[in-house]
């Protein structure tokens, strides 16, 4: 279907008509661009079933308006640029605002793009333009009162009706937003074969969505003092482009070009417009999330580490940096860095609570978060979830144990092993565990065949949280490039692979330091103490110790591909020796119950 499918100034005429008129029921074809639930914190896609209230935006080629959905319709699926038919509506008082109720809608065809009218009516998909495009008409958001007149909270000080970031596109002109600034970035410079220059950006959000904005050179001069993180502003005369997303994580397919004549204006009005929006993910669940994938998060600060400097590898820059390590309810820790002038002006004093945007997952020695230069960090943000944090931190937080995400996992906490599922090698492998795109986890009870003792440990910063290899420069003298130090001695740190099996199979398992400790039942320092000082007969019953003991473990399967060449690594979350007695007592359990009739 194409725009002229569409039913002409439909929008207008439900905008302005009069309740009673028979727009309402005259079943008008639409373009539905999006429905997004009503008042929620984060932006979820809604389901079906829901009782939230969903908006709905519409569009017949030319304008566009919000209306609302009737809750009955609340399972009707709509895809995103779908064709439908309004076959009953009606208007109704909305938080102050006479908004079009859709009673009844019908999906007649489903798109891939946005439509749009061309002005000497040859219907063309927004997106690709007409041979010879005529003289653009200004596009709006028409208002909903009764009256066909402007709502001063929602008109710009040129005159403009406010136009919808979600409706924006490189085909209208001469539109006006009115929205929060979320992220503000610091001066950069840049250079490359072509010259040198200086940027900012900023992250600009209204109800329907947001879109990053970018200025260059004379533009940073003119219009960098004029944002203000977490302000409202009128924007117009920018330039609508194709979003670069390798330098993004925001969720919109364009961004605007700031220029020397782009105008931002403030605006006081600012109810309407919401704060940040967030998606939060639990800490204990960050071992989902893909490595290099960005997330939102909350928690509060247990640790801050002090200010230090790195010179990067590929540059050779000075970056400062500093680490906070962040908890929440979940009994999980993580360590998040900041860098720049972030990372400079951090002082806060206590336990705050932090939201962080758009931070990078990193995966080495585990999960762990990074700032990027499109991140945003709330000090104390005022949400639901801030308040929670700051009421169990207050009440338990201070004295609880954190389990961390380090690959080796926590034998104090976490993912426990659970009976309940617990597998066998065979029945893990015939499972194609780890071979989707998630991590899977599993338990099994297997005994340690073969511990590999060539390179069981490494050399690793003495600094807390860092755990990053460290290099003998001189003797007595280990430097750790990270954390810009240099120790006395290294604090050894298990890195193991171990051969394990049961009565249906074997495979290969990794670990880390934790699971070290329990497997040798002695730290990594004491054992390369002993290979140092040339107790190898000391060495060898170490390993003849560990080897042919039977433990409970608790795993995460993961694929990795390398050489193009695809296979599953088993890491170790946890692990502990068999408790025999416990066991005996489960197993009668078992036999005393239902699963053995």
């Amino acid at each position: 279907m194409s725009a002229a499918d569409l039913t002409p100034g439909a929008i207008m005429r439900l905008a302005t008509c009069p309740d009673d008129d028979e727009a309402f029921n005259s079943g008008v074809v639409l373009q539905a661009l999006s429905v997004k639930s009503i008042g929620k914190e984060s932006e979820n896609t809604p389901k079906p079933g829901t009782t939230d209230r969903l908006r709905i935006i519409l569009s017949d080629g030319e304008w566009f308006m919000q209306a609302m959905l009737a809750t009955q319709l609340n399972d009707l699926e709509i895809p995103k640029n779908a064709i439908v038919r309004l076959t009953r509506a009606s208007r109704n008082i909305v938080q102050n605002r006479r908004l079009v109720i859709v009673l009844g809608l019908e999906i007649l065809a489903k798109c891939t793009e946005k439509l749009k009218r061309d002005p000497n009516n040859a219907a063309q998909p927004a997106g690709k333009p007409s041979p010879a495009p005529a003289a653009p008409r200004t596009t709006s958001t028409p208002q909903l009162p009764a009256q066909p007149h402007r709502d001063s909270k929602n008109t710009a000080p040129n005159g403009r009706s406010c136009y919808p970031i979600e409706g924006l596109s490189p085909y209208q002109n001469n539109w006006t937003i009115k929205a929060r600034v979320t992220q503000k970035s610091d001066i950069r410079k840049w250079s490359n074969q072509r010259g040198e220059g200086r940027l900012f950006n900023v992250t600009l959000m209204d109800e329907t969505g947001e879109i990053r904005a970018t200025g260059f050179n004379q533009a940073v001069d003119e219009l960098f003092d004029k944002f203000e993180e977490g302000k409202v502003y009128y924007v117009s005369k920018a330039r609508v482009n194709l979003a670069k997303k390798k330098f993004s994580t925001v969720n919109n397919d364009y961004e605007l070009s700031l220029e020397r004549t782009t105008e931002v204006e403030p605006c006081l009005e600012t109810t309407d417009v919401p704060t940040i929006k967030y998606s939060f993910v639990k800490l204990d669940q960050l071992q989902d999330v893909a490595k290099d994938a960005t997330c939102d998060v909350i928690g509060v600060v247990k640790e801050v580490s002090d200010l230090s400097e790195i010179t990067t590898k590929t540059t050779n820059r000075t970056m400062k940096k500093r680490e906070l390590t962040l908890v929440d309810d979940t009994g999980f820790s993580v360590r998040v860095t900041l860098w720049g002038n972030t990372a400079e002006n951090y002082n806060e004093e206590g336990n705050p609570v932090i939201a962080f945007k758009g931070a990078k997952v990193g995966d080495f020695g585990g999960r762990s978060l990074s700032m990027m230069m499109n991140s945003t960090m709330s000090v104390n943000p005022d949400n639901t979830e801030a308040f929670h944090l700051r009421g169990w931190f207050d009440d338990d937080g201070k004295t609880a144990q954190f389990a961390s995400h380090t690959a080796g996992g926590s034998t104090g906490g976490g993912r426990g092993f659970d009976h309940n599922d617990e597998r066998s090698l065979t029945e893990i492998k015939n499972a194609q565990l780890g071979m989707s795109d998630k991590v899977d986890y599993f338990s099994v009870r297997t005994t340690v065949m073969h511990i590999k003792d060539n390179n069981f440990a490494y050399p690793a910063c003495r600094n807390p949280g860092c755990n990053k290899k460290v290099l003998e420069n001189a003797p007595g003298e280990w430097r750790c490039e990270k954390c810009n130090v240099t120790h006395t001695s290294p604090d050894y740190r298990y890195m193991l692979q171990l051969a394990v099996a049961d009565l249906h199979g074997q495979a290969w398992f990794q670990g880390f330091n934790d699971a070290g400790q329990v497997i040798f039942n002695m730290s990594a320092n004491e054992l390369m103490a002993m290979k140092e000082q040339g107790d190898d007969d000391g060495v060898l019953r170490a390993f003849a110790r560990a080897n042919y003991q039977a433990f409970n473990f608790n795993c995460r399967a993961k694929a990795d591909t390398w050489n193009d060449e695809t296979r599953v690594r088993y890491g170790i979350l946890s692990v502990a020796p068999v408790d025999y007695v416990k066991e005996a007592e489960l197993m009668r359990e078992r036999l005393q119950s239902d699963w053995a009739a």
